[in-house]
């Protein structure tokens, strides 16, 4: 079959689109939908204006607000946390397709180096106890430390204990207090624990591609690998081959004008026809949004290179320790360094970096004062700072 081929406009336009940042962010809100949508949203604890879950689902709609993703996990029960590529929230109606990860975590925590201290299974199993007769517990609910010299990354055995229960579903997160995480009981959290559910494995793998090609609309293998990173490579091949006949071939337009091999759904042609134009709001995204996340594939579609400078040492970063790109239409205009100082009330504006070749009228930089308005409302400070 003759590839399919989309200019790299319309591939950025769909991208956006399926990832929920080509429509303005405004209208009736339903956070789980958003989930849904997106597949899952990192978690991340850094809080240098809002944290990176909230920010991602403010992005999407700017109704949004902090306790509304505490509560569907906490109360609801609509959302899980596990790990994707990270720390992440899931629905919780995509626990069945999710078992074969706690498996795959299972075993390779099992075989990480650092786990050599984890704790034996009548520990973990007193660890459980506990939690069993006292109810949902944080790791501040114990107290062993670490033994030995301490290490970056280096964990107290009950750390240890919770966290490799927590990666196999023996535990769950229950609720959060200040971000600190309180472990429960698989079965009092999940409907049913993650090995009970009964989805064969390959079912749970066609399902995995099959959802992430849908919310991608395009992709190399690769792309569809880390996604959720909850298949391997060779898993995806195995997909591509058995379901080639209901896959299109694309190649799709790079920022720089190359063709780059892929493949899409079979409503591909249908997806592209339907595309409208790209809200003209200007948003400054979170550095973990799921567009940016993949850099690779951020820098083929938009020509926007990005990286996380907060583990980069001070005097060898480019830009800054945490660096919002900002995105207008369908197109990155810039990158700024805020910092919110609640104390004093204040969102500060401490560094700010147009991208090469855009240019930046007045009109501009008014949608960019009405985007940190925005957003000082949305963290409750009452007033945006420039000291740049």
């Amino acid at each position: 079959m003759t590839p399919l081929r989309i200019r790299n406009r319309d591939a950025r336009l769909l991208w956006l689109t399926l990832q929920g940042l080509a429509s303005a962010p405004t209208g009736a809100l339903d956070v789980l939908e958003v989930i849904k949508k997106l597949g899952f949203v990192q978690l991340d604890s850094i809080q240098v204006v809002s944290r990176a879950h909230h920010h991602i689902l403010w992005s999407r709609n700017n109704n949004y607000r902090e306790p509304m993703l505490d509560r569907l996990l906490a109360k609801d029960r609509g959302i899980f946390e596990h790990f994707t590529h990270d720390a992440s929230v899931l629905p919780m109606e995509f626990l069945p397709m999710w078992e074969r990860q706690f498996r795959r975590k299972r075993e390779q925590m099992s075989r990480a180096g650092w786990w050599k201290n984890l704790p034996d299974e009548a520990a973990r199993e007193a660890i459980k106890g506990r939690i069993r007769d006292e109810g949902a517990l944080s790791t501040h609910a114990f107290d062993t430390k670490v033994e030995g010299p301490k290490e970056m990354w280096s964990r107290p055995p009950h750390k240890l204990a919770l966290d490799f229960m927590w990666y196999t579903g023996e535990l769950a997160t229950c609720h959060r207090v200040n971000f600190n995480k309180f472990y429960d009981l698989g079965e009092r959290v999940f409907p049913a624990l993650p090995h009970e559910c009964g989805l064969e494995d390959g079912a749970q793998v066609d399902w995995l591609c099959r959802a992430a090609l849908d919310r991608m609309g395009f992709g190399a293998p690769g792309d569809v690998q880390r996604f959720w990173d909850a298949v391997g490579s060779d898993e995806v091949r195995g997909w591509i081959a058995r379901n080639e006949r209901e896959l299109v071939p694309v190649e799709v337009e790079t920022a720089a004008g190359e063709w780059v091999k892929g493949f899409a759904p079979a409503d591909i042609e249908a997806r592209l026809a339907g595309l409208g134009s790209a809200t003209s709001r200007l948003r400054i995204l979170n550095p973990f949004d799921p567009v940016i996340r993949d850099r690779n594939r951020l820098a083929r579609l938009f020509g926007f290179e990005y990286r996380v400078e907060m583990f980069v040492p001070a005097a060898k970063r480019i830009w800054g320790y945490y660096v919002f790109p900002i995105l207008e239409g369908d197109r990155f205009v810039g990158r700024i360094e805020i910092k919110a100082d609640r104390k004093a009330g204040v969102l500060k504006v401490i560094g700010f970096w147009p991208e090469p070749g855009v240019k930046w009228p007045d009109s501009r930089r008014e949608k960019l004062a009405a985007e940190l308005d925005r957003m000082r409302r949305f963290i409750g400070v009452e007033r945006v700072e420039w000291s740049v």
